[in-house]
């Protein structure tokens, strides 16, 4: 896979385009939670200057994602499995909700745009391939649109601002698990056939299982990368904690 990080920019919104790469490179996992930020590198993997940048991962850390230590410096904000657990658990109550919401709310013609969106993730050569489901931040986003579907502004709030972007990396991850990405993609479709039913019963009931299945295959690769690390010699481990 080619990182996103190797991508040029031209000299126009710089600030606003390092965001978008940078944190999609969290999100992708180019960043992993806990990895070290090098200014001097990014803005040579980017080919900006560190103004622009600068700005960007200020940006960052006041959404959390980035956290700033003494004597270590910038680094991917990480969290303990507990906190996933937690996150996805409260996505499930809180996204269960909002397409409830939406399936009562959202026009027509809102709902088919939704299936729109659909069609368009569906076109995507790595959802082709199996091989992970990504969805860009905000209107390509389906949980965005639901979310903001819902009509409920405190809700919408909590969910695609508070806890966004720590919730997006760990749903990528989820995706990427053989067999996930096309399971999600069917999972998507059902709950907006729901919603066009005007159902919103089964629409809550879906979205909320659909979270849930997307938990399990996330433990199901931290226990799988768990039991791998403990098997591989001493210093092969340190190797990967470097």
């Amino acid at each position: 896979m080619v990182s996103v990080l190797n991508a040029s920019l031209v000299a126009e919104s710089l600030a606003d385009k390092v965001l978008n790469i940078i944190t999609e490179a969290i999100e992708k996992g180019d960043l992993p939670p806990g990895s070290r930020i090098r200014e001097a590198t990014l803005a040579r993997q980017l080919g900006i200057s560190r103004g622009p940048l600068r700005e960007a991962l200020a940006r960052l850390e006041g959404r959390r994602i980035l956290e700033y230590t003494p004597n270590f410096g910038m680094r991917v904000a990480d969290v303990s499995l507990k906190d996933v657990i937690e996150i996805f658990q409260m996505r499930e109550a809180l996204e269960g909700m909002a397409c409830r919401l939406a399936t009562q709310n959202m026009t027509d013609a809102e709902i088919e745009q939704l299936g729109s969106l659909l069609d368009e993730h569906g076109s995507h050569a790595e959802l082709r391939q199996g091989s992970s489901y990504f969805q860009r931040a905000g209107e390509f986003d389906l949980h965005y649109r639901i979310a903001r579907g819902s009509k409920n502004q405190r809700l919408f709030g909590i969910l695609c601002e508070d806890f966004y972007y720590f919730m997006r990396i760990y749903r990528y991850r989820s995706s990427a698990s053989p067999g996930r990405a096309s399971q999600a993609y069917d999972e998507h479709k059902a709950i907006i056939d729901a919603m066009r039913a005007r159902d919103a019963d089964k629409a809550e009931t879906l979205m909320r299982r659909h979270i849930r299945t997307a938990l399990d295959n996330l433990m199901e690769q931290v226990e799988g990368e768990a039991a791998v690390e403990k098997k591989a010699p001493p210093r092969r481990r340190a190797a990967a904690r470097g």
